[in-house]
């Protein structure tokens, strides 16, 4: 397919079709080489399952069924493209499944680790956040590929004792190992957003690595950088305990720490010192 005739199946897919709900953080992406970057980041392979979060035009949805993954779901919560999805033929032998949808309430947790989940999508800016919190900790997947605002991105890939480093950062590094792959103007995108936008690609970390207490972690990283300027010992003063103070010590960090100088394994550790305060 080239350029041109890429271009010509976006634009007849949109013309008839109602303007980008400004509620849903629609902004459709119109470049072919970038669609199909975004694809080949995923690394799709014949065994693998495909969940697309808001597939939209199918910018993405057609480089995906060219690489002919086992399954294809598209959970879509605008009911026209959903609509538009479930009567479009494939041309390609994917088992197709159309999933209206609120990806924010997707159980995610019910994903089983005996198949290959993939995990893709052009993330709604409002949206990108919590539903990266929630899926990349509570799916079973093997590899994600999301596009996101620039400046969410930077968060997460963020090292501590950086600005952009916060409970974001923490949180997703303690799952995933995560990856910037390019940046995208917003020139691409009808309509356009005001600012570049990043592909970043997530792998998860083994079970192994993952010796902590999410929900602690989780309350941890809550209350400590809803305060981030603050002293860690004033933040966490209602569960200061010789027991804490004892850890800060062995870890060489002094009591008037600020949040963005402790490291997500360290983050992990002092959730699960806390843990039976933090979750009771």
């Amino acid at each position: 397919m080239t350029d041109k005739e890429y271009q010509h199946i976006m634009t007849e897919r949109t013309a008839s079709a109602p303007r980008a709900k400004k509620s849903l953080g629609q902004n459709f992406l119109q470049d072919k080489n970038i669609s199909a970057k975004i694809v080949a980041a995923l690394q799709i392979g014949p065994a693998d399952c495909v969940i697309e979060i808001g597939p939209g035009p199918g910018a993405l949805t057609d480089f995906i069924q060219k690489a002919a993954p086992a399954s294809l779901w598209l959970l879509e919560k605008d009911t026209y493209w959903a609509g538009e999805h479930r009567r479009s033929d494939s041309r390609t032998p994917v088992e197709k499944q159309v999933v209206l949808t609120d990806a924010l309430t997707f159980p995610w947790e019910r994903l089983s680790d005996d198949r290959s989940w993939k995990l893709i999508g052009n993330l709604p800016y409002n949206v990108a956040s919590p539903l990266m919190w929630d899926c990349l900790s509570l799916a079973a997947f093997s590899r994600a590929v999301f596009m996101i605002q620039k400046e969410v991105g930077d968060r997460i890939v963020a090292a501590p004792r950086s600005r952009q480093y916060g409970a974001l950062s923490v949180w997703l590094q303690s799952h995933t190992v995560p990856r910037k792959e390019l940046i995208v103007p917003p020139t691409v995108f009808k309509p356009r957003p005001k600012v570049d936008s990043a592909v970043l690609s997530f792998a998860p970390l083994p079970l192994s690595a993952r010796n902590f207490s999410p929900g602690a972690l989780s309350v941890l990283l809550k209350i400590c950088f809803q305060q981030r300027r603050k002293q860690l010992q004033k933040i966490l003063k209602r569960y200061w305990s010789d027991a804490v103070c004892g850890w800060f010590e062995q870890q060489g960090l002094p009591p008037a720490a600020r949040p963005e100088e402790l490291s997500p394994n360290q983050f992990q550790q002092l959730a699960n010192l806390l843990e039976s305060q933090l979750v009771s």
